[in-house]
């Protein structure tokens, strides 16, 4: 070929990043050197940079020094970069500079498809994942690894000091005394070891969480599902659109459990996706009544099962789901068919409960199916019946759960493979945002080609800036009211031949 045009076809995924980028607003999105400096020798425009790195996470290169050889040696970055190969420290320097500008970029295309009518069913899946962390196991420290690993020391000094009592019992021969230096220096080793824990348990104790990261500061220990295991990392939260599959929302906490994500994260995709009413479904994982409630008073619909904590049900005792309640009595109705009537308001961690029980347990005939103890006591929260419309969506809708593992769990595996072992190659909250940014928009990326096309998606977006030039309704303006972010540039830049 005489030029690097004729390697690319027009069907090349790299067509869509360059289409992508060369249209967004890189000035207002907040990359600097946009516009070079009429003095000094230029810089890397940023959307040479941007190109690479949506280029490296699409193809599972994320290391600015793997990118560096890439953009040596691969033809489709050769044309995608115009034959510039910048050094692996300008290009993680780009990525650690310009984190909240990139994190833009992947909103940017969340618009992009909503605009494309990709994300017109206002339906999704919220899940969280754990992410490995650049954050060994045995540099991060928590109250019940520390006490472990003072108790193996403890123990060790104790087998030490018994093996050098036995050697001074015996004959001082040559190897005996070498033995008896070795132990030394290993109990002095050890005691070092202590002092050194020692302060690092005094760190912890200051920190909120109780725990610490010697790598990654931010880093936390989190446990999995699998049964003993855990992990030093992140946890992720994404919002799956359930039609297409494509990620709306997403966020990177330091929490290790779902508990108060639910409705951050629906509000989040509620407002990302401009609309009224919101469905939503996830796992028993979410389940919070207060995060529930707070769903429902913003027009977000949720569908979620209840975790079974009770342990009547190990015991083979009457659950509260056996109870009927009476809403127009407010009484309870057991299985023996006595009511249980209110006798008790209390406040407990912020909630308003009542207490439902009756005074004729001890002659029921079966109550050593309901209660060990003197009587049956059911607790209702004030704002019960919001539970109970959850309960009734699922019961009315038994495949939602079905639904919610089939739209959340492929992305979660895709990203995780493309990353690799190692899920995060920076450190900081801030910087894994980043990262996370990048894998979503590669993520993005790959699904609306699927769906779309090369092709078609190129001309749609060709279409769709032509629609917002003739229509003043969508003025720059107004996007950027509605979204916080500048719109696509509508300049449409001259395809060039790069030999």
């Amino acid at each position: 070929p005489e030029c690097l045009e004729d390697w690319v076809d027009e069907d090349n995924p790299v067509r869509v990043i360059d289409a992508f980028i060369d249209r967004l607003d890189l000035g207002a999105l907040g990359f600097a050197r946009v516009d070079p400096k009429a003095t000094g020798r230029p810089a890397y425009h940023p959307a040479i940079l941007l190109k690479l790195y949506v280029y490296g996470y699409l193809n599972a290169v994320q290391s600015s020094r793997r990118l560096e050889r890439v953009a040596r040696r691969n033809v489709e970055v050769m044309w995608l970069l115009g034959r510039l190969v910048p050094d692996h420290k300008t290009i993680a320097e780009f990525r650690k500079h310009f984190g909240p500008a990139i994190r833009k970029v992947c909103v940017q295309f969340v618009e992009l498809c909503r605009r494309l009518g990709l994300l017109s069913h206002a339906s999704v899946a919220i899940d969280g994942s754990k992410f490995k962390a650049v954050n060994n196991r045995d540099r991060n420290f928590t109250a019940g690894k520390m006490k472990r690993r003072m108790q193996q020391i403890v123990e060790s000094v104790a087998r030490y000091i018994h093996q050098l009592e036995s050697a001074d019992r015996q004959e001082q021969t040559d190897a005996i005394v070498m033995r008896t230096t070795r132990l030394k220096e290993k109990i002095a080793k050890l005691k070092d070891e202590m002092d050194r824990l020692e302060g690092l348990n005094e760190h912890r104790c200051a920190e909120p969480d109780q725990q610490i990261s010697l790598t990654d500061p931010d880093a936390r220990s989190m446990a999995t599902s699998g049964r003993g295991s855990g992990v030093v990392g992140y946890n992720v939260q994404v919002a799956v659109d359930t039609e297409n599959h494509l990620i709306v929302a997403h966020d990177v906490t330091m929490t290790g459990n779902d508990t108060s994500q639910l409705a951050r994260m629906a509000k989040l995709t509620k407002a990302t996706l401009d609309v009224d009413h919101l469905e939503v479904v996830a796992d028993r994982g979410y389940f919070n009544s207060p995060e529930i409630l707070a769903c429902r008073e913003a027009n977000i619909t949720v569908t979620l099962p209840k975790p079974q904590t009770s342990n009547n049900k190990k015991r083979n005792l009457f659950v509260k789901a056996d109870f009927r309640y009476d809403a127009d009595k407010d009484v309870y109705i057991c299985p023996a068919g006595v009511q249980l009537r209110r006798r008790l308001k209390t406040q407990e961690k912020g909630l308003t409960l009542f207490r439902y029980w009756t005074n004729t347990c001890a002659q029921c005939p079966i109550k050593d199916q309901c209660t060990t103890g003197k009587e049956r006591r059911v607790t209702r929260w004030e704002q019960e019946h919001v539970l109970e419309e959850v309960q009734r969506r699922l019961d009315e809708n038994p495949q939602a759960m079905r639904t919610r593992r089939e739209t959340v769990e492929h992305p979660f595996g895709t990203i995780k493979a493309r990353m690799g072992a190692t899920h995060f190659l920076m450190k900081r909250l801030h910087n894994v945002k980043t990262e996370m940014s990048l894998a979503v928009l590669a993520y993005n990326l790959t699904r609306v080609i699927n769906i779309v096309g090369v092709g078609p998606l190129i001309a749609a977006m060709r279409e769709l800036l032509s629609l917002f030039f003739a229509q003043h309704a969508l003025s720059a303006l107004q996007i950027a009211l509605r979204t916080s972010l500048r719109p696509f540039r509508l300049e449409t830049p001259p395809t060039s031949c790069v030999p």
